[in-house]
This record gives C-alpha cells, structure tokens and sequence, in this order.
C-alpha cells in the first residue's frame, strides 16, 4: 500500500504538472505533502530500525575468568589505527588492576597490577592505540605500553601531595589530560597536564600545568572532553553541577562557559546531538538531565528533559529497573540511549527524546549481577559490557555465541564499594 501510495503521487505530480502550476500557494503547498509524509515515514522507520538493531544485540564473546576475580568498573577500546580495526580493551577493576585483552577474542593478554591505590577510570590514547592512562587515588594519573613486557609505567602525571583523583579524560588530540579530586578539607581540584610526549620521556613524573579550584565544592565525579573540540570539557560533582570549560582561556572564571544544574551528585556524565553540542547528565539516585548548549545564547531554555527518576519513568514490563550504567550516543541515528539494568543482570536500552523516555530494548542472559561499566564502538556496532560477575562480555548484532555453557559466577566479594559519597539533598529522600 504504502508503494502503492508513493506512485500514484508521483503519477498526479507528472500528468498534472502543468496544471497545478497554476493553482494558488494553498494547492502548491499540497502538492507536496504526500512526499513529505513519505519523508517523515522513512525517517521514523530509520530511527526503529536502529532501536531493532541494539535490540537484536546477542553474545558474541566471554572473557574468561581470572584467577582473581574482582568487579569490572571500567572499559574502554582501542581507536583503529589508520584502517584497521581497535585491536584492545582496557578493563579497570576494583582490585586496583588494570587488565587488557584482545578486542575480538577477549583473550586476556596482561595486567597491570601496581596498587599503591584505587585506579579509577581508563582511557586509551585517540591516536596510539597501545598508550592506556588510569588515574590513581595516589593522586597520579599513570601511563603504559602495552607493547612493552613491563609493570613499570612509562610515565606518571603527578598531582599535588592532598589530590586524591577519582576521576580523569585525556583530550580528543592527546595534548591535556585532566583529573577531578575528592574533596578533601575545603579543597576541591580540576588538575591539568601537558600529555605531549609521552612515549618519549619513560619512567618520568610530568608536574601540572595547573588547576580549577573555585567551580566546584564537593567530589568531581567525571570529567569529560569533547569528542571533537579539543579545548572543551565537562566536569561532573557531588555538589550536582555539571560545568563547561573552553580550557583555552587564560583563566578559570573566563573559561567557565557554563554551569547545568542536576539537582543530585552527579554520576555520569556526556555529550550528545549534531557536532555535539548537548549535554546528558545521570545522578547517583538514577535521574537524568538532558541540555542543549546551542541554546546558550538564545531566549529559548536550554533544558531538553529533565527525569528526577528514570527507574519511576520507563515502563518496562515485567522486568525492572534498578539502576543507570550510563549514555550512549547513536552518532548514525543522532539518537541518544541510557543503559540501564536489574540486580540480576538484565541491561536495558532505553531511548530518549524530547517527549520522554522509553524502552528500546532488553539484552537478557548474559550477566549474573550488577553491570557496572560498557563501551560503545560504532565501526561494529557491538556493545561491551561488564559487571559485578567478573564477566566481561561483547555483544553483537545477531551474533550466536558457540558456547552454550552460560558461566556460572555470581556476584562476587569486593572490599572496594562505591567511594562516592550520596548527594544528601532532599532528593535523597524522596518518596517513590
């Protein structure tokens, strides 16, 4: 029918042409409207077919667990080099390790297991892609080689002796890294570092350029850097504030562009939309804020959706959901998605827009506990997950995993828990 449709307008527009030229601007306007509405149909088609596509996402590989097993609270993936596709994954895990595995097989291939404290975070170099950097609660952030047989890192970015690092980015062109402290006394810290040369200087400790001390007053909880403009970053906090800085500036008042209230301490944050100028933002009592930076300059508000809770707002059937991984940007589809999960395992995929919240999809069987980190890769399209089951998984399109023996780990023990402390607003205690 809808073919059907589509020709016959054609059919009109061709045999009557010349006719319709010369009916007034009411009928010129109707003269398109059946390619419009075409238009429209085909658009909303592409949008559900991506969201049949995450949704059709399946088991493609398990690691294997290690001999000590420990959550898994962080991934990230190597970037392609030239044409090739990202060869590694870096895990952060919660016994102060980070390990690396091949990227199609999930073959472990080595670990980095020096603890004189808490890793938090790992981050792959954009243009190297056997240069990894975790920051420290020692209060530096470390580099490695994967390429070279050593625990020895081949570099350390130190902080000042009270920094006590939770979070940290290293810039689209690898030039700045940036790390957010805990709180400690009245002292909270944005610390930067030039990142150049790293590869060239092994086994040196690199000082800070210097600091923001005055945008926030509680915990940074994450940093983030544009995708493609390297001067931009986000910084999230417990104090609820998601701020924006052009780090080109001379100083920390100028380079404040803006500050995004989410109202709760903030737990992750990103960033969204055409050439990325929207912000998203998650809290640590499971609410989602949603800001279009476009709009900074402009009478229009520049809040997109505002969820004070998600676990409130999706519908999910007979399912349940507990908590918030974290954002997902469709770059294709220009769609952003929040991952989600249950207790027992369960991730969900949940589309957002300006209207609200839904689900897209569940991805089921896989993890026998709390997810607690995931990485998008886009040349693929395959999702890797990992959690509080020691498993880390890849996922993708209609893959069919070749062994049926699902592992049979639970939730394991860990002394590390969750070092952010609860924003204590009323949110906090806000009734369900």
């Amino acid at each position: 029918d809808v073919i059907a449709g589509f020709l016959y307008a054609i059919l009109i527009l061709v045999v009557f042409h010349p006719v319709v030229d010369l009916i007034d601007n009411f009928n010129l306007t109707y003269k398109y409207a059946p390619l419009i509405i075409i238009r429209t149909a085909f658009e909303m088609t592409a949008v559900e077919k991506i969201e049949e596509q995450l949704a059709s996402l399946r088991i493609a590989k398990r690691s294997t667990l290690s001999e000590e097993p420990a959550y898994l609270l962080d991934i990230d993936v190597s970037r392609p080099a030239q044409s090739e596709s990202s060869r590694f994954v870096a895990v952060s895990c919660s016994n102060k390790s980070i390990r690396v595995y091949n990227r199609e097989t999930l073959n472990f291939l080595r670990e980095y297991s020096d603890r004189p404290g808490v890793l938090n975070g790992v981050r792959f170099a954009h243009r190297c892609d056997s240069t990894v950097f975790s920051a420290c609660s020692d209060g530096t952030v470390k580099c490695w080689d994967i390429r070279l047989a050593t625990q020895k890192a081949v570099q350390v970015f130190s902080g000042y002796p009270s920094n006590v690092f939770i979070s940290f980015d290293i810039n689209c062109s690898d030039l700045i890294i940036c790390a957010g402290t805990e709180k400690v006394e009245n002292d909270t810290f944005l610390v930067f570092w030039d990142a150049r040369g790293v590869t060239d200087c092994a086994s040196t400790t690199k000082e800070p350029l210097g600091v923001y001390s005055e945008s926030h007053n509680d915990d940074v909880t994450r940093i983030c850097f544009h995708p493609i403009e390297p001067s931009l970053v986000l910084s999230g906090s417990t104090d609820g504030l998601v701020n924006m800085f052009d780090i080109n500036k001379d100083n920390e008042d100028d380079a404040l562009i803006t500050t995004c209230n989410s109202d709760s301490s903030v737990s992750s944050i990103g960033w969204s939309g055409k050439d990325y100028k929207q912000v998203y933002c998650m809290t640590h009592d499971e609410g989602f804020c949603w800001w279009d930076i476009a709009q900074l300059d402009t009478e229009d508000p520049i809040t997109l959706l505002h969820v004070l809770d998600v676990r409130d707002s999706v519908c999910v059937g007979n399912n349940s959901l507990h908590y918030l991984v974290g954002g997902l940007y469709h770059e294709k589809a220009d769609k952003l998605f929040l991952i989600g999960g249950t207790l027992t395992g369960n991730i969900h995929l949940i589309s957002c827009s300006r209207d609200g919240l839904s689900l897209a999809g569940t991805l089921c069987r896989g993890h026998a506990a709390t997810v607690r980190s995931f990485c998008w890769n886009l040349t693929d399209e395959s999702l890797l997950t990992g959690g509080e089951d020691a498993q880390l998984l890849l996922w993708k399109p209609g893959a069919v995993e070749r062994s049926l023996a699902k592992k049979a780990s639970m939730k394991i023990a860990s002394s590390v828990q969750n070092r952010v402390r609860v924003h204590n607003t009323s949110l906090k205690s806000r009734k369900k």
